[in-house]
């Protein structure tokens, strides 16, 4: 890939819409996080813990995944995982992050609703006030559970609702699809929240369409099964219907075998609104910049198509009509001082 586009990804500004602070930590933050709360995670040291990360199968990822959930105790604890998580992706010129956290995950393993909100929401804020940055909260329910166990979440919820951005759903895919929470998504919509949810990617195309359609999304994560229906496509891109898409997520969990393999560049000239995000950032080998760098080396992404990736996350965004147009002006500024004018 040529310099120049390196300095482009490196430069532009970003916004980044498909995160789960559980996949942001560390191997040093989940180490000392265990030790300062007694967990033991069969590991004796970060190094052989960060080994443990280049896992080639989904339940390698899955094992160390349930790990890191068992360390995150406090309200502290969640406020340095999400802060953490925050000044890393900063480092890569994002300027808005909305991120996942699954409440089931904690208040299963009963940590408090309120400790794990807390913990997220200040630093939110804190990245707000220092770091030059906005950010919103989803709260993601986890479909491998019943109905009754999400309306709960929505529940527990409810004294916070002027402190998230939406409601989302991630899991296992398979068994589960979206009918399931037809419900739920309703009254989410109907207490006036964002809604958004995985789909397409293990799931089939028409889970895309079921979840469009019976959960009336404002996006969709992932996405990338629609690419099976042609026609899903146009209508994807005729109502301009956002696709978080995660390259390198899909490549470590086998959606796609190789990079090269990927849709991403076939959905976005198909005029779908693509963008790129980075899913479970420490375990799938990938912050916002590398994700941007692998997709534009292997699909030979030019740079109007980084521009407009950039420019749908912004677009997509959960942000204010004010928010929005400074985040947009901040990527034509920067676009203009790197090449000298916006791709036609």
């Amino acid at each position: 890939m040529p310099l120049d586009l390196n300095r482009l990804i490196d430069r532009m500004p970003k916004a980044e819409l498909h995160m789960h602070l559980e996949g942001s930590l560390e191997p040093e933050l989940l180490f000392a996080l265990a030790r300062r709360n007694g967990v033991e995670i069969g590991f004796d040291s970060e190094e052989a813990l960060r080994a443990a990360y280049s896992f080639t199968k989904l339940q390698d990822f899955l094992d160390i995944f349930y790990a890191g959930l068992r360390v995150l105790r406090t309200e502290r604890d969640f406020h340095e995982m999400t802060l953490a998580y925050l000044r890393r992706v900063r480092q890569d010129n994002v300027l808005h992050a909305e991120v996942f956290i699954s409440p089931q995950a904690h208040t299963r393993r009963g940590i408090p609703f309120e400790a794990m909100f807390e913990g997220v929401d200040s630093a939110l804020r804190q990245a707000e006030r220092d770091l030059g940055m906005t950010a919103g909260l989803i709260l993601g329910f986890q479909r491998q559970f019943d109905e009754s166990d999400a309306f709960d979440v929505v529940r527990q919820a409810k004294p916070y609702a002027d402190r998230f951005v939406g409601f989302g759903m991630g899991g296992p895919e398979l068994g589960n699809p979206p009918a399931k929470f037809a419900r739920v998504f309703a009254a989410c919509r109907a207490a006036g929240h964002k809604v958004v949810a995985h789909a397409g990617e293990e799931g089939p195309a028409q889970f895309v369409c079921d979840a469009v359609d019976l959960l009336k999304l404002d996006r969709v994560d992932h996405g990338v099964r629609c690419a099976d229906d042609p026609e899903l496509v146009k209508r994807l891109a005729g109502e301009g219907v956002p696709l978080t898409v995660c390259p390198c997520s899909n490549i470590k969990l086998r959606v796609f075998d190789r990079m090269q393999d990927h849709n991403l560049a076939t959905l976005l000239r198909a005029g779908v609104k693509v963008t790129i995000n980075s899913d479970d950032p420490s375990y799938f080998g990938g912050y916002m910049n590398e994700n941007f760098r692998q997709a534009a080396t292997a699909l030979d992404l030019t740079e109007a198509e980084l521009y407009r990736l950039a420019r749908n996350g912004m677009e997509a965004a959960f942000v204010t009509p004010a928010r929005r147009a400074e985040l947009l002006a901040a990527l034509d500024g920067a676009w203009r001082d790197e090449t000298g004018g916006l791709p036609a």
